[in-house]
C-alpha cells in the first residue's frame, strides 16, 4: 500500500507565500516522476508543475517565476515553493507521483489534497 500525504495549504494575502510538502511512504521500490495539480472550483484540474527523479522540471505558464517544483529522493517528498501568489492560484492543490512497487510494476497515485485560498 502507498500513501501520499500532502501538508502546507491555508489561507494567505495576494503577494504572500506558501509551501506544499508531500510525502510518499509504503511500499515504495522506486519513485519516479512527481507532481502538483491544481483544481478550483468549476474547472478541471490541471498541471501546477512536475520534475522527475533527475531533477528536470516543467511548470504551468501561469506559475513560471512564482512557483518552484523540488524534491527531496531520500525523503521520498516533494516541495511546491508558491510566491507571489494570486487570487487565482485558490485550489485545491492535489500531489501526484510515479512509483514502482517492483522493477516491472508502476501506478500513478494521488494525494488526498490541500486547500490554498488567496485572499485579495
Amino acid at each position: 500500500q502507498v500513501q501520499l500525504v500532502e501538508s502546507g495549504g491555508g489561507l494567505v494575502q495576494a503577494g504572500g507565500s506558501l509551501r506544499l510538502s508531500c510525502a510518499a511512504s509504503g511500499n515504495i521500490f522506486r519513485l519516479d516522476v512527481m507532481g502538483w495539480y491544481r483544481q478550483a472550483p468549476g474547472k478541471q484540474r490541471e498541471l501546477v508543475a512536475r520534475i522527475s527523479r533527475g531533477g528536470s522540471t516543467n511548470y504551468a505558464d501561469s506559475v513560471k517565476g512564482r512557483f518552484t517544483i523540488s524534491r527531496d529522493n531520500a525523503k521520498n517528498t516533494v516541495y511546491l515553493q508558491m510566491n507571489g501568489l494570486k487570487p487565482e492560484d485558490t485550489a485545491v492543490y492535489y500531489c501526484n507521483a510515479d512509483i514502482f512497487s517492483s522493477s516491472l510494476t508502476v501506478r500513478v497515485y494521488w494525494g488526498q489534497g490541500t486547500q490554498v485560498t488567496v485572499s485579495s
